[in-house]
């Protein structure tokens, strides 16, 4: 009677949903437990330093200068967009087993992939308004950096008597080049889309070590790897592999470590390149591809995972 009145209950009971308002829920709380251990601040703080240190190097050419200011920004919020990544998806997991916060939300009860995608978003939502906050304070000092550096280099045209319109019209071209344009923000986007790879790959590494330096650990190494597969294709796989055996071996180092180097158009933008549509949407598409592959095995391995 006791396992047939179990089994009556059971099947009485209502499946459980996929709840958009829950996984929003989830992705608030996360920001603010992430915004409660600094990683925000921290990540501000570092751009800034690294916005005055482009001021910071004597240059006379002015698209040296601008090419500097972009180079350093950029080169900076690409390396700690993907170490707050990484290290608060690797913090997640094990400090909410820890606080005993997982069993309190998964007994209410939340689907294991709603906590799952509610704390990836969150994570991504943290990134991504850094990256936002430090991209409108970069094309500010940009704007103003190409205003005044144009007016210094048509000062000089002057005293050295050569500030004929054409010298003009050439300086006003090579700075607004080298300036504010839309290719700052499509780099900005470049960033978000290789920090949101790596943090997935994260996500799914924390599901499945219990050790937060392990996880921390091979996701940088899976970023290295993934920013040197071109290097590994020619250098390994062609002069040792036939062709159908290197595509095959090719395509198993993709989809064990996504190929960074895809999102790879800062050094373009730095050097005023224009980037076309097209690239947006393909880095676009391959990050979705990537991020959707990787939460579905994640989900698969959380799911069956003993807490």
């Amino acid at each position: 009677m006791s396992d047939a009145t179990t089994s009556s209950a059971a099947a009485k009971t209502p499946k459980v949903r996929f709840s958009p308002q829950r996984v929003w829920t989830m992705a608030m709380a996360t920001v603010t437990q992430l915004i409660r251990m600094k990683i925000l601040a921290f990540l501000v703080l570092f751009c800034l330093l690294a916005v005055g240190a482009g001021f910071a190097f004597s240059v006379i050419n002015p698209e040296q200068q601008l090419s500097l200011l972009k180079s350093v920004t950029l080169g900076a919020l690409q390396i700690f967009s993907i170490v707050i990544g990484v290290v608060s998806t690797a913090l997640l997991l094990p400090k909410d087993l820890e606080d005993r916060t997982l069993y309190t939300i998964l007994s209410k009860p939340v689907p294991r992939f709603d906590y799952l995608l509610g704390k990836l978003i969150g994570v991504l939502m943290l990134i991504g308004g850094g990256l936002i906050v430090m991209d409108a304070v970069l094309s500010l000092i940009l704007w103003m950096r190409q205003s005044l550096l144009f007016d210094e280099a048509v000062e000089h045209l002057r005293m050295e008597k050569m500030d004929s319109t054409e010298a003009v019209t050439q300086v006003r071209e090579i700075v607004a080049k080298q300036g504010l344009t839309w290719n700052l923000h499509w780099a900005v986007w470049a960033i978000f889309l290789k920090a949101t790879v790596v943090t997935t790959v994260a996500l799914l590494l924390s599901s499945i070590a219990s050790s937060t330096l392990f996880t921390i650990v091979i996701a940088f190494c899976v970023t290295i790897i993934g920013h040197g597969e071109a290097l590994i294709r020619e250098f390994f796989f062609t002069p040792n592999l036939s062709g159908m055996t290197g595509r095959a071996a090719a395509l198993l180092l993709a989809a064990i470590c996504p190929d960074l180097a895809q999102f790879d158009i800062v050094d373009s933008v730095v050097n005023g390149e224009i980037v076309p549509w097209a690239a947006v949407l393909n880095m676009t598409s391959i990050a979705a591809i990537y991020m959707t592959v990787c939460l579905f095995i994640t989900h698969l391995v959380f799911a069956e995972k003993e807490l």
